[in-house]
């Protein structure tokens, strides 16, 4: 074990334990021996293995490990089941770009060897992953991983698949759908992010057949006008009635087009006419399946311009933007370009501006879906609870307005679609085999959006769709945390799937915490390098540090924000429970658990201290409980660094060091018992540090992980105890600002006299006095109803008692009032400074804001300290 007598070293006591946690045996799933039939299960968003965790995710971890450890620390049968998501997309890029680096491409190499390929990453940085969250003490059932590309979850999502199909869910067609020309596959309405981007706005004139006169369209992509088939007007635009079913030219490719008529067109917007590109924008493609329009593909899955884009074949879509630009400037048919800010569509992976695109694609038929899931919602008992639960009508929204899920992507890295389509007849076959004569099959090339297989995470890792003991004893889960960014991601598809195939909620509770984000508040991102890694943080604090920091940053459902002087304060916290233990330990050599009495409690500060445990474990009990891990963590911070460590172990030495030897015995028993129960509710929070603390107490057990969690008791609830030390506490502290406030070092003996308000206070001061002798070192103390108010004297008038501290001998009056005159002198200039810079018009409009605020800020400072100067020039001249 690490030696105690050293200084704390968060890295040297989390080398200790890292061995222990991971192949100790104590985080299997359930206690020893037979189930006890309360199960508890964490639902872990599964990192991606395209490399390390970012500090979102470490934030994640941090709080369901909390979680875990507490319930664990209740004697649950508690569930954490790790794992790993194959992420298609990303993947295969980091893959297909580690292959270019070699020269290489997955096309040479054909997708058996790249498959290959694939998995030798995966179990590389898988690796990585697994050795992250060793770093971070994260409690998981190692034997239990999974990964979702393993068999098991293969034959789920095949399942699923097959079913939903067979069910009419699943759907193969063309359609519009979201393209990422980089990455060169579909994506789902989700993976998308809408950019404010400043653009363009594109009027040209597409002449009439007839030749009287032309009719007026925009666009802010005038590249897709190669695939126009149609101008849409207003059915009841009086300025084109005449021109409904008539054609127009359209130019360049010079291909007549009619002029419809649809409800679809705001005649308010613009001229009231617009060009109609069913293969390349959703709308349009609806207008061209309402007035039975063909689709004309102008651009390959490249962004390439294809073969009919005549002339501007080959060209990439943004050159032949400009080229096509250039050309109908010159021919009179742009006439006129307006700068315009509307948002883009870019991909969510790879960061290429999306193509809506003409494809064949499978979808999910999501009404019926979302539909169950908003019913389950109306049903309190039954329904997912979000905490906090203004995320429910998030949810709810977005399921109101559905659209179908495009779950085809066009990758080898995945869950390849289990469709085959007969050489010779086409005719399709799904199932979860392949047909029995495979030499006349293809299987359909493409691979399933990643979210299909994580949908069906909780209950496919517990092995669905067998009966599966894990299934049928943690299922449905209790608690699943992660952030709002991926509510719609994977949260939904995991309720909408686990109604489907469990007729279950996946989950009763889903804690949503928000992004972490930077000092200035900005989202922490690689293009703006703000990104901070956690290990690095581990390596410099140690992960206690780290995990405090995430769990008590911010309050369920909002955004934290991460700053380096809050972890390094929280490694102080650390370093303060470090030493605090040391001098505790250091009277506690040779006890053993059975040593500790507490049958015969009677100091008032071994009697408060209990009292403010009970307080402690309830509050923290039950914000725990509620998942306010924030609240938890700063009661916890506020009982250990004021009660604990600044007041009674300071207490606690009166007796240690005195010759009473049952006082001392008892006081070691108290500061044993709140130690060791202290560090048990610590233990989710800060584990290394408790669990290397613990194994020195005189412990009952053999690691504090499966200590029993503390249990408030109301037998050591004494209200006299806490009245008494609030009447003490407000004593000392009066006497320390005083001290401070009169430039009196903190141990100069000085004359005390209290004055109790009543008998009753006079009996509390007169059994307090050994603490208030003990802090306020005083060099006399009068206790006394009869006091006689002694001369020049500083007063207070506190609770149930008058503080009089004589000033004679204390300082030199005189030279205190020069020395405060000469203060409030300086701070006058600086007052009538502030005031004439305040007041100058000029500088107030022309700073910068943050200038002008720090300058008030400066003059409010300045202005209180005048004032308290003041107050002590008045009260020493009075006296004087």
């Amino acid at each position: 074990m690490v030696d105690m007598d050293k200084k704390y070293d968060p890295k040297r006591t989390e080398a200790k334990w890292y061995p222990f946690w991971v192949n100790n045996g104590y985080f299997e799933a359930t206690t020893q021996g037979e189930r006890n039939g309360d199960p508890f299960s964490i639902v872990i968003p599964p990192p991606n293995v395209t490399g390390r965790l970012h500090l979102g995710h470490a934030w994640d971890v941090t709080l369901q490990d909390i979680i875990a450890r507490q319930k664990r620390m209740e004697g649950r049968d508690m569930l954490w089941l790790p794992g790993m998501d194959h992420a298609g997309i990303a993947t295969q890029a980091k893959v297909e770009a580690q292959l270019k680096e070699k020269g290489q491409s997955r096309h040479e190499l054909g997708r058996e060897k790249f498959l290959d390929v694939s998995w030798d990453w995966k179990e590389e940085y898988a690796n990585f992953i697994r050795e992250q969250w060793a770093t971070l003490g994260l409690s998981l059932d190692y034997t239990r991983e999974r990964f979702t590309l393993d068999d098991g979850l293969s034959n789920a999502v095949r399942e699923v698949f097959v079913r939903l199909y067979e069910k009419g869910l699943i759907y193969r067609g063309k359609y519009i759908i979201n393209w990422d020309p980089t990455a060169q596959t579909a994506l789902s309405d989700i993976e998308v992010e809408y950019k404010e981007v400043e653009g363009a706005m594109y009027h040209m004139k597409y002449p009439l057949k007839n030749g009287e006169g032309h009719i007026e369209v925009a666009t802010t992509r005038p590249e897709t006008m190669l695939g126009d088939t149609a101008v849409a007007v207003h059915p009841d635009d009086e300025r084109y009635q005449a021109l409904i079913g008539e054609t127009v030219i359209l130019p360049i490719v010079e291909r007549e087009i009619p002029i419809v008529a649809d409800d679809y067109v705001d005649r308010e917007f613009g001229s009231g006419a617009v060009k109609i590109t069913p293969a390349h924008d959703p709308n349009d493609f609806e207008m061209g399946e309402r007035h039975n329009l063909p689709r004309v593909l102008v651009m390959d899955e490249a962004g390439i311009m294809n073969e009919n884009a005549g002339d501007y074949r080959e060209l990439d879509r943004f050159d032949c933007r400009k080229t096509i630009v250039r050309d109908l400037q010159e021919t009179g048919t742009l006439f006129h370009v307006e700068t315009h800010m509307h948002a883009v569509g870019h991909s969510e992976r790879s960061g290429a501006v999306v193509e809506p695109y003409l494809s064949t694609q499978w979808f999910v038929d999501m009404k019926p879906l979302a539909r169950a899931a908003i019913d389950l919602q109306k049903e309190e008992n039954e329904k997912v609870h979000f905490v906090p639960p203004r995320f429910e009508h998030t949810y709810l929204q977005w399921l109101e307005n559905i659209r179908d899920w495009c779950i085809s992507r066009q990758l080898w890295w995945g869950h390849r679609i289990p469709a085959w389509y007969h050489k010779e007849t086409g005719e399709m076959h799904v199932g979860k085999e392949a047909p029995t004569d495979i030499e006349n099959w293809e299987q359909d090339e493409d691979v399933l959006d990643t979210w299909f297989s994580s949908a069906l995470w909780p209950f496919s890792t517990m092995g669905w769709p067998d009966e599966a003991e894990d299934l049928n004893y943690f299922y449905p889960t209790n608690v699943l945390v992660t952030g709002y960014d991926i509510i719609f991601f994977w949260v939904s598809r995991m309720i909408f799937q686990g109604l489907e195939f469990t007729d279950e909620r996946p989950f009763q509770d889903v804690l949503i915490h928000g992004l972490v984000r930077d000092a200035e508040g900005r989202k922490m991102s690689k293009s703006l390098g703000n990104g901070v890694d956690p290990m690095n943080v581990v390596e410099q604090y140690g992960a206690d540090a780290l995990r405090f920091t995430l769990a008590t940053g911010t309050s369920p459902g909002n955004d934290l924000t991460f700053q380096w002087d809050k972890v390094t304060a929280n490694w102080n916290f650390g370093n303060k429970i470090w030493n605090a233990s040391r001098f505790a330990l250091m009277h506690m050599e040779g006890m053993t658990h059975k040593d500790i009495d507490l049958s015969d409690v009677t100091a008032t500060a071994d009697r408060w201290i209990l009292t403010k445990l009970q307080r402690t474990i309830s509050h923290v009990s039950q914000m725990m409980d509620r998942y306010e891990f924030g609240e938890a963590g700063r009661a916890l911070y506020n009982f250990i660094w004021d009660d604990v460590c600044d007041w009674y172990i300071e207490m606690a030495k009166l007796p240690l060091y005195g010759e009473n030897e049952k006082e001392k015995q008892t006081t070691r028993s108290v500061l044993a018992h709140v130690l060791d129960e202290t560090l048990r509710l610590l233990h989710p929070f800060m584990p290394f540090l408790t669990e290397e603390i613990w194994q020195h107490l005189p412990r009952d057990g053999e690691t504090i992980t499966r200590a029993p969690w503390p249990k408030a008791n109301e037998r050591w609830v004494d209200e006299e105890a806490l009245n008494d030390m609030e009447l003490y506490q407000t004593v000392i502290r009066t006497v320390r600002n005083t001290r401070a406030e009169m430039d009196v070092a903190p141990r100069k003996a000085i004359p005390l006299h209290l004055k109790p308000t009543s008998e009753d206070a006079k009996e509390r001061l007169l059994r307090g006095q050994p603490y208030i002798e003990n802090f306020c070192h005083p060099e006399t103390l009068e206790i006394s109803m009869d006091l006689e108010v002694p001369e020049q004297a500083i007063s207070h008038v506190l609770s149930g008692v008058e503080l009089y501290i004589p000033q004679a001998g204390l300082i030199d009056i005189e030279a205190e009032l020069a020395r405060l005159q000469a203060e409030k002198e300086k701070m006058d200039k600086e007052v009538e400074r502030l005031d004439q810079k305040l007041a100058n018009e000029g500088f107030v409009a022309n700073a910068p804001a943050d200038v002008v605020e720090k300058e008030r800020a400066k003059h409010a400072d300045y202005v209180e300290k005048r004032k308290t100067i003041v107050e002590q020039i008045n009260e020493l001249a009075k006296n004087n």
